[in-house]
């Protein structure tokens, strides 16, 4: 049975959020604020958290940061009452998998956890690599673990995404809307401004001279490739 955290004060969201997704047999736990919320994922590990923006002690977006920053890939459904595209840009660039806005349908947010639990499925199940090793990285898709010359690389869940499905079509030119669907899981989204900030923070961390790139190659008017032969 899936562990669903959700962390949310509005209490008429959170119950009904609770009666529906038990109903669909996921075990739930609630938090009412960022700071309990955050305690929880470390105590709990819930294997999906729906996190409200605006919460008391702790707002969404630092709850986010933290445990992205202590190196937890735990899938992220984000919800806001706010419509700005910077609002759902600056959740996903955080680490976010997916978001939904306020007020949403129950038919749509479940159909949103069911495509991250499935795309967490096929990557592990599918035609993407395991491991990548080139020059002097290693990347562990299975652990999350990336190095370079033994020193422990920092990636995010996303970047993780971006560079193996890169792998898996090393040398072939892919366009940021096939990284937004594979990754990310749109069909439509509003800017791919966040694929470019996602292959520069790749870059600053794997290419010796970010300004001249060898492996992350961009084909301008097209997309990105990954090199390895060279």
């Amino acid at each position: 049975m899936k562990r669903i955290l959700i962390i949310e004060d509005d209490l008429a969201i959170l119950r009904g959020l609770q009666v529906n997704l038990e109903y669909e047999s996921y075990e739930i736990i609630t938090a009412t604020d960022g700071e309990k919320g955050y305690d929880l994922i470390k105590s709990q590990k819930p294997d999906l958290i729906i996190l409200d923006l605006m919460l008391p002690k702790m707002n969404g977006y630092e709850v986010c940061r933290k445990i992205r920053g202590d190196g937890n890939h735990t899938p992220i459904l984000m919800l806001t009452a706010r419509g700005e595209e910077i609002d759902r840009v600056l959740g996903l660039d955080l680490g976010a998998d997916d978001y939904v806005t306020k007020p949403f349908s129950m038919l749509e947010l479940s159909a949103r956890i069911r495509a991250i639990f499935r795309r967490i499925h096929q990557a592990r199940t599918g035609d993407l690599p395991d491991e990548l090793t080139f020059a002097d990285v290693t990347i562990d898709f299975k652990r999350f673990e990336a190095k370079k010359a033994g020193e422990v690389l920092n990636f995010s869940r996303k970047e993780f995404g971006v560079i193996q499905f890169l792998a898996a079509r090393a040398g072939e030119v892919v366009s940021r809307d096939e990284l937004l669907d594979e990754v990310w899981g749109f069909d439509h989204y509003p800017t791919t401004r966040t694929v470019d900030n996602h292959i520069a923070s790749l870059r600053a961390k794997i290419e010796e001279d970010q300004a001249n790139p060898r492996y992350l190659i961009t084909v301008y008017g097209s997309g990105y490739k990954l090199v390895l032969d060279t």
